[in-house]
């Protein structure tokens, strides 16, 4: 029998006997498949048996295939005693899941809370951390063992042990025991201070103290023996010791405020709230001593921004998710207390899994720097071939016929010619020790502590402290100092990054109709603010500076697009309200939000106050209260937010994002406002403005109820829950109503013009990977001068493959017809790549290799061959007339960069990209970031750099050869995941052209220094071989021949490659070229 996509509710679906007592049945080969039951008595009710009499029959054979079954008052599934045959599982069961209808995901962490006995068989990690390397016992085997996993120190060692030969040994010992001991003492030193600061810093966190519930009190504990399923209490401005999952708080609605500076550097506070059913508990001692409950949550893991776990309690199950836990790092702010219960502990924390050390990023100089040591080793071995072949024949021809002088050694043999390759061969060991000089024992350390002290001139850099946020320039790793002068392509964030990220409300478009701009009597724009009249709004920030008049008026008329536009914008947010000195202060966690709903508020729709089920707003002076049922959470992939209100026994959705993915959700018969919308949108995007839009619905009973069931269930998954909690949402957000959009502007910060500028005549090549509309970016680059009005500007938004195969195509046969009419250059092979360097062209003096004005203009001149000498073409520098070009330059969009990175397309767009000046990448999702980076890595092999302020730049800052890190409005995320960091883009310019270019010269003296000193003292030894019959007698002075690579030859050139200056800074930044 098969049961199929049946709706059922009240008493669900009962099938067996339900006659007079006595009258048994059987149930069997039953199939289920797709049906759904809510708001039920029992969801599926199997009986072989009538009333309540002894089950008698058989119940076998029943299979479950996609089964919905939630608010079942008693059970979900009742299931006669004879189970027999029983297969398949329940998929979503609410609120009571047999463990036969739901079996536990095998990847997930099950606890018991008040349950130390049962934990303990779990063998959790504990809460004491370490982060140190070594002990008092461990720390010389240990530390020995890292430092001889150098090429360099095994080779010395190895010397060490034939210098304690006497036969083949012309140097004492202590010749190779001084320089040796000198270095591995240093490096040691070095790293015991390193790790004595990491066990004070374990010590003092673990000493820290906790409340934490033993039987039915609570007791002072250290952090270091708190465990899984303990109950703690965190008072106000305490740090939170575990990962914890709040159980309640003294807010009667459960909120909590935290401050995650220790985890992602945001120092504005963030809410998190208990479950509403165990809020009620408090910090009632007996209640919370007697609070048996377990938890199923997800492994431990690194990602911060997820939770996913259950709380089961009195027969029911609670879903629980990042919003209901707190992290260890945290810090508790504005609420008295909170009670939690440890989930994880220690080293399973996000936070400790979060201190795992990047990939460890080398510089080019170090990969040649292991060249070079391969071939002087190589050299090595020559010159000691060379000097036994040299022994050997010596001693055949002159050494026999001198032994009444110089007698050979007992052990040789007494044929001649084996005796001499034998002292020929013992000869050759004697030279690796007088040799051994040619290899930079101290290579290695000295060029640690030059980058050291060079990293150290960018820390103490006043030039780049940046006073108004108290920032100073930091690296991070100190490796990497000397490939900053060898950047030639920079990815650069735009939001944050080029801009202030400071947010300012500036125009709406409501219903189709335009707000913001004002009019003269004429219909024209007045774009002089001089001319313009501020308005004086009620409870208006600083910030914000409104000039049109027709939006007040129409909400003074009542409007009715300008009321849900503005209700809108108050409820759909996810900004917490706090009161100071009588004013409500807004804490968002992004500076768009805070724009926004202070705008509403100035516009008389004011954001009060919410708790876990409701949202309280002020329109007009009037308080309104809504019931807050969902929020639909904003994410990059998204990249919208909605929320979901209940008033007056009426649904509302209100939903607000990007254009695009706004639009895609909207119902039809709305062309007007759209096409109206549209075009307000192009114009806020010419005039450099940020943009979002919105839409609502109002939703029926009957759609509501069956969907907040089925996410609930789907909330309480342990596989995949975020994928189906997404697909949940896309359900509900259909069919929208456009409501309108926002602009709001943020500027960009000082001095990004003049920076670009330079870089890009240092040679340095620039790609801007944003989020925004290809108009707002379009504009922001002529305005930072990324692009000019000279160059010649392709875009790309084509939506499907061959579309965008096509464009390419079209845009590099511009190009090849563009180059072949400006320059001496003839293209004969079309399908061979693109370079400027093949035409001998420096697209840095581009106007030196151009023709003259008439030969462009006539369409008829004869073409040059491509082999023709740019040096003998007639250059015309001064001519005014020709067609002003300053390279290429291409805009797409990031659903054609979709297509353009696919493998049929990437090194075609790669090759148009490299022609370019610059390249700009709209609409871009960070892992977008991550591929156009890689992509150029990896067919390029140049030095890339990228640079951004907020999480979603991380992937392209951990790609890149060198990240930058702008710590800013957006916490300091990206800057701790750089090598380098500090507070303004425009700091880049020195970083590089003076930092850069400085620690560059440095280190290439110092390594060119380094060989020859060590070249020049071994060729002398080479030298005097032939004057002292390839004996292995050293020329050398024992202490003179210790102390050479140590104290007489290295800290000079250290001294030099810390302090020359060939060029002040003035003169580095003058002439970016250099």
């Amino acid at each position: 029998m098969l049961f199929e996509r049946i709706n059922a509710s009240g008493v669900g679906l009962t099938i067996g006997s339900v006659g007079p007592s006595g009258a048994h049945s059987c149930v069997r080969n039953i199939t289920f498949r797709n049906c759904t039951m809510y708001n039920t008595f029992k969801g599926i009710y199997l009986k072989s048996r009538p009333g309540n009499e002894i089950d008698t029959g058989e119940i076998s054979d029943i299979l479950y295939e996609n089964i919905q079954i939630y608010n079942a008052s008693q059970w979900a599934i009742w299931i006669g005693p004879q189970q027999a045959g029983f297969k398949g599982a329940c998929s979503l069961l609410w609120p009571y899941i047999p463990e036969v209808a739901c079996p536990i995901p095998s990847d997930s962490r099950k606890f018991k809370v008040n349950d130390p006995e049962y934990n303990t068989l779990k063998n959790f990690t504990g809460n004491e951390v370490s982060t140190s390397k070594y002990n008092l016992i461990t720390f010389l085997p240990k530390n020995l063992f890292e430092q001889f996993h150098r090429l360099a120190n095994v080779y010395f060692l190895l010397l060490l042990c034939l210098q304690s030969i006497p036969q083949i040994s012309s140097l004492p010992a202590y010749t190779t025991v001084i320089p040796l001991c000198f270095v591995l003492t240093l490096t040691a030193v070095k790293d015991a201070i390193d790790d004595i600061g990491r066990h004070r810093s374990d010590k003092m966190v673990n000493n820290r103290r906790a409340q934490t519930i033993v039987g039915n009190e609570f007791v002072n504990k250290r952090w270091s023996e708190i465990n899984v399923g303990d109950i703690i209490q965190v008072s106000n401005d305490e740090f939170v010791a575990a990962d914890i999952v709040i159980i309640s708080t003294s807010e009667p609605n459960g909120l909590c405020y935290i401050e995650t500076l220790e985890l992602d550097g945001e120092t504005n506070l963030k809410v998190r709230q208990s479950l509403e059913e165990i809020q009620e508990i408090g910090d009632d001692i007996d209640e919370l001593s007697m609070f048996h409950a377990e938890i199923e949550c997800e492994l431990p893991n690194n990602n911060l921004n997820r939770f996913e776990g259950n709380l089961k309690w009195k027969n029911k199950i609670y879903p629980l998710k990042n919003d209901q836990v707190i992290l260890r790092g945290t810090r508790l702010r504005n609420t008295q207390w909170l009670l939690g219960i440890v989930c994880y502990a220690g080293s399973d924390t996000k936070l400790m899994k979060n201190t795992n050390k990047a990939s460890f990023k080398r510089s080019h100089i170090d990969h040649l720097l292991d060249k070079i040591i391969i071939g002087v080793l190589i050299l090595l071995i020559f010159l000691c071939a060379t000097m036994t072949i040299a022994c050997t024949f010596w001693e055949l021809s002159f050494g026999y016929y001198f032994r009444e002088y110089l007698p050979w050694e007992s052990y040789l043999s007494n044929k001649k010619t084996h005796a001499a390759v034998q002292i020929g061969f013992l000869v050759s060991l004697s030279y690796v020790i007088n040799f051994s000089t040619v290899v930079p024992l101290s290579l290695y350390v000295s060029i640690e502590f030059v980058r050291l002290l060079q990293s150290k001139w960018i820390d103490w850099d006043v030039n780049m402290y940046y006073e108004p946020h108290n920032i100073c320039a930091k690296v991070r790793t100190t490796t990497l100092n000397e490939e900053l002068g060898q950047i030639e392509y920079i990815f650069s964030d735009k939001t944050g990054t080029l801009t202030q990220n400071i947010m300012t409300f500036k125009k709406c478009s409501i219903g189709g109709k335009l707000y913001g701009y004002v009019m003269d009597q004429n219909g024209n724009e007045i774009q002089d603010i001089n001319k313009l009249e501020a308005i004086q709004l009620d409870e208006q920030d600083q910030e914000f500076i409104w000039y049109d008049k027709t939006l007040l008026d129409a909400i003074r008329h009542n409007d009715e697009d300008v009321n849900q536009f503005f209700t809108s914008l108050s409820l759909c947010h996810t900004v917490m309200a706090e009161e100071k000195n009588g004013k409500i202060i807004y804490q968002a966690q992004s500076p768009d939000e805070n724009a926004l709903v202070s705008a509403s508020r100035s516009f008389g729709y004011a954001f009060q106050n919410r708790t876990q089920n409701s949202i309280t707003i002020r329109i007009k002076d009037k308080e309104e209260t809504y019931r807050l049922l969902n929020i639909l959470d904003f994410n990059n992939e998204r990249q919208r937010m909605s929320v979901i209100v209940e008033k007056d026994n009426q649904i509302f959705l209100y939903c607000k994002g990007s254009d695009t993915k706004i639009k895609e959700r909207l119902a039809n018969a709305q062309t007007n406002i759209v096409n109206q919308t549209d075009e307000h949108l192009y114009k806020f995007a010419n005039d450099s403005l940020r943009t979002l839009c919105l839409a609502w619905k109002q939703i029926d009973r009957s759609e509501y109820d069956p969907w907040a069931a089925k996410l609930s269930v789907v909330s309480t998954t342990m596989e995949q829950r975020d994928e189906k909690v997404v697909e949940m949402y896309e359900q509900i957000e259909t069919n929208l109503k456009l409501l309108g959009a926002t602009a709001v502007e943020d500027k960009l910060q000082d001095g990004v013009p003049e920076c670009i500028q330079r870089l890009a005549q240092a040679g340095i090549k620039m790609w801007l990977l944003t989020g925004d509309k290809i108009e707002t970016a379009y504009n922001i680059g002529l305005s930072s001068r990324l692009l000019t009005n000279e160059m010649e500007i392709k875009m790309i938004e084509e939506n499907s493959e061959e579309l965008v195969a096509a464009k390419l195509e079209e845009i590099r046969n511009s190009m090849i017809n563009k180059i072949e009419q400006l320059f001496y250059v003839d293209i004969d092979d079309r399908n061979k790549r693109l370079d400027w360097k093949t035409w001998g062209i420096d697209v840095l003096k581009l106007d030196q290799f151009r023709k003259p004005s008439h030969y462009e203009n006539n369409s008829t001149a004869s073409m040059k061959s491509i082999q023709f000498s740019i040096e003998n073409s007639p250059i015309y520098n001064n001519e005014q007339d020709r067609e002003p070009f300053q390279g290429f330059a291409i805009l797409i969009t990031g659903q054609a960069l979709i297509y353009a990175l696919s493998e049929n397309l990437k090194m075609k767009f790669l090759e148009l990209g490299t022609m370019c000046k610059a390249v700009v990448c709209c609409r871009v999702t960070p892992i977008q970031k991550a591929q156009v980076v890689e992509l150029v890595m990896q067919h390029e092999k140049k030095t890339t750099l990228a640079i951004g302020d907020g999480a979603n730049d991380i992937s392209m800052i951990q790609k890149a050869h060198i990240g930058i890190g702008i710590s800013g409005q957006e916490g300091q995320q990206a800057a701790l995941a750089s090598d380098f960091s500090f507070g303004q883009f425009r700091y880049l310019e020195r970083l590089l052209l003076i930092h850069g270019r400085l620690s560059y010269v440095r280190v290439s003296k110092f390594l060119r220094y380094f060989f020859y000193k060590n070249f020049a003292y071994t060729f002398c030894q080479f030298w005097f071989a032939f004057f002292c019959g390839y004996s292995g007698q050293t020329i050398y002075d024992p202490i003179f021949a210790a102390l050479y690579n140590t104290l007489f030859s290295t800290f000079p050139i250290m001294v030099i490659s810390a302090f020359d200056r060939d060029l002040n800074d003035y003169y580095s930044l003058k002439k970016p070229y250099l």
